[in-house]
């Protein structure tokens, strides 16, 4: 962006500049996040207030891989989610790719359930399981 030819003129700290251009040049991708789970939500409620064959991905718990936790296609009803589906048969490229998703999800996955909490007055981190 070019900050320096905004109209009424301004001026920006360095600090203010790279915040902006950053916000300007990556905002899409909060647009994306926010849709997306704008459409999350709808699947929700639509499912919750009884609507059939509503189906959308969660990641939650599941079996679908040996990971305890895994993003897949759900469907949805009153109860919440009502049916799990499996992968699929999946080709070559797939599978490598999957293998490769699982490998740096598992370690979000350890992340996520065990915790990395940082105290920087104790100059030390802690792991605390998350229940």
């Amino acid at each position: 962006p070019l900050l320096s030819q905004v109209k009424p003129p301004c001026s920006f700290t360095p600090e203010e500049v790279n915040y902006l251009t950053d916000h300007i040049q990556y905002g899409g991708l909060e647009v994306v996040e926010a849709y997306t789970a704008v459409k999350f939500v709808d699947a929700c409620l639509r499912g919750l207030r009884g609507e059939a064959g509503v189906v959308t991905y969660a990641f939650l718990e599941s079996q679908v891989t040996e990971l305890p936790f895994f993003a897949t296609k759900v469907r949805l009803g009153r109860n919440g989610v009502e049916e799990i589906y499996p992968l699929g048969p999946l080709n070559k490229y797939e599978r490598a790719g999957l293998e490769k998703a699982k490998k740096e999800l598992a370690a979000s996955i350890q992340k996520g359930i065990y915790g990395s909490f940082v105290y920087p007055e104790l100059g030390h981190q802690q792991k605390k399981k998350i229940s």
